[in-house]
């Protein structure tokens, strides 16, 4: 079985090692077909960008001419090379590893420093080393890139830059005004890239790709760098990162389907479509398109000797990477967003536009915050209700239980309890068929936030709360109303390996006002006896049912029973 690609962005390396390579070549040629020189494309984080950036490295430069054949023969582009191929001296920046965690002036350095090693590196690929000594004696970076394009002056530079807005997302998640800084008139960022454009004025640098999260540091740059075309929502590069169906369908025949005869095969893929699908990045795309990194992972971490699933679905280190830019959340006003995200999560569902323009120097507004979780990938196109006005929900299961992890956070955060540090405890007491601690969590959560907002507590928000403390769960694929026409439970808790003890189904009903509790417990028990006679949930193994009846004094745990009606 070949290597996954699992955080490899070499594309030489995927090919010359054996790794299982999704072709995503085609788009070369595509690229140059639209006859845009200066080009930026923007998709969540672990979408494959910088590989497919290695990609155009490997294909246009000269240096690589003499290997050509044999790194791109059995790809679409090796097939079919268009004219430019192996004719540029490739410059490449990456941003990715400046440490913004100690503050400006750190970052500062960081930046240099990447600025530098890349600039040693331009001048030693192509027979400048006389010039490298030089570089530690400049103090700017807008000093250094002058000088890297006053001695290359004659060359034909491709200029790649990965990851363009990651240091500067940071910088801007916990302070706008240093964010600002750095990227107005007279700003080390605002001044690097209005190097740039100088560089392609006197036609040093003749073509650039550039890849990012979102548009906010471009948008911050544009007067000074209003030269790129961004076709992250071209309907023809809707795939160029990421996978489709097709291509996960050949990644697992490859892989697990070699290895492992899985019996139930649409089940399985329905799964992995759950769990890692549903992006849209323009309404008229053929197809929804897979994050290619967890894919990659779930691939990688698929117990082949079992053929089981992993007991974890997400890398710790990617959900820390989205959790980390879960902190731009906070930007503008931060209890409109909140709001925001509290309405997606009730109702999976959001109405707004993509903006294509910010201005930070005024309010941040609902539709900057949508726009802002849409580029990061918290939400998708759903549909497009009219011109420029879009239905969004949330992609993936992935995401989904990102939003729970974080609602919890925020709840503590906001109401002064603490929920997370016990939580992974409490679940497993949960799992091993203790449900007092869960229960005793839950009620210390609804007493004090209804007592708080009980005006506006209902149903669906104790849904919700039970939800979020549910989402650190990393044994259950958590099941939430899968049919709006009430025909499933609330929550169903299904083990994702099969010796997990106890699986659950829970119920929930909220008594608000004069509401007839006997009548509602009834009613209730009723429901879940009614659910238990379901095909679906009759399959459930080892399933213990309880409704959930909650108020502003609490939660009470009702275990129910099949009844022996036929």
């Amino acid at each position: 079985m070949k290597k996954i690609i699992y955080g490899i962005s070499n594309f030489k390396m995927a090919k010359e090692d054996n790794y299982l390579y999704i072709d995503k070549t085609k788009h070369i040629e595509k690229l140059e077909t639209i006859n845009e020189k200066y080009l930026i494309f923007l998709r969540p984080r672990r979408f494959g960008k910088s590989l497919f950036l290695s990609t155009l490295q490997y294909y246009y430069d000269e240096n690589s001419a003499h290997e050509f054949d044999a790194i791109f023969h059995d790809t679409y582009i090796g097939k079919n090379p268009t004219p430019l191929k192996s004719s540029y001296r490739i410059l490449f920046f990456e941003f990715s590893g400046i440490n913004t965690d100690s503050g400006m002036e750190i970052i500062y350095e960081g930046f240099k420093d990447s600025l530098k090693l890349s600039i040693r590196r331009y001048f030693m690929n192509y027979g400048y080393e006389d010039y490298i000594e030089k570089i530690d004696d400049i103090q700017t970076p807008t000093g250094l890139i002058k000088y890297l394009f006053g001695v290359a002056e004659n060359d034909s530079i491709y200029l790649l830059i990965d990851e363009y807005d990651q240091f500067a997302n940071a910088i801007l998640a916990n302070s706008m005004e240093e964010f600002l800084k750095i990227v107005s008139k007279g700003g080390f960022v605002r001044s690097f890239y209005e190097a740039i454009k100088g560089a392609t004025q006197t036609g040093t640098v003749q073509k650039m790709f550039i890849t990012g999260v979102t548009p906010i540091t471009l948008d911050s740059l544009s007067s000074g760098f209003n030269i790129v075309l961004n076709i992250s929502h071209h309907k023809q590069f809707n795939d160029m990162a990421g996978f489709t169906q097709k291509e996960v369908d050949y990644s697992l025949d490859e892989t697990i389907f070699k290895r492992c005869n899985i019996s139930r095969k649409e089940e399985f893929l329905a799964k992995v479509k759950t769990w890692y699908n549903g992006y849209l990045f323009n309404v008229k795309a053929n197809e929804r398109i897979y994050n290619s990194t967890l894919l990659n992972y779930f691939i990688s971490n698929y117990d082949y000797d079992d053929c089981t699933m992993p007991t974890k679905m997400l890398d710790v280190n990617v959900a820390s990477d989205y959790r980390a830019i879960m902190k731009l959340f906070n930007i503008g006003d931060s209890e409109q967003n909140f709001k925001i995200l509290e309405d997606l999560i009730e109702e999976n569902a959001l109405t707004g536009i993509i903006k294509d323009r910010y201005d930070l120097n005024r309010d941040f507004t609902s539709d900057d915050f949508i726009t802002l979780i849409y580029s990061m990938g918290f939400i998708t196109i759903k549909n497009e209700i009219v011109d420029g006005l879009y239905e969004f929900e949330i992609p993936n299961y992935v995401i989904k239980m990102l939003y729970f992890n974080y609602f919890t956070i925020e709840l503590e955060r906001r109401n002064a309890f603490t929920i997370t540090k016990s939580i992974g405890k409490i679940l497993t007491q949960l799992l091993l068929g203790d449900t007092k601690p869960f229960e005793a969590q839950l009620n210390e959560v609804i007493k004090v936030l209804s007592n708080r907002d009980h005006m506006g507590f209902d149903e669906k928000y104790f849904q919700i709360i039970a939800l979020s403390l549910f989402s650190f769960a990393e044994f259950y694929f958590i099941e939430s109303q899968p049919e709006k026409n009430k025909k499933y439970p609330d929550i169903l808790l299904i083990g994702r390996d099969p010796r997990v003890p106890n699986n659950y189904l829970f119920e929930l009903k909220w008594i608000k006002g004069k509401d007839n509790y006997k009548t509602i417990k009834k009613d209730g028990i009723k429901q879940v006896e009614g659910y238990l006679k379901l095909d679906k949930v009759k399959s459930i193994p080892k399933l213990r049912s309880f409704l959930l009846i909650g108020s502003k004094d609490g939660v009470e745990f009702l275990e129910v029973f099949p009844s022996d009606d036929v």
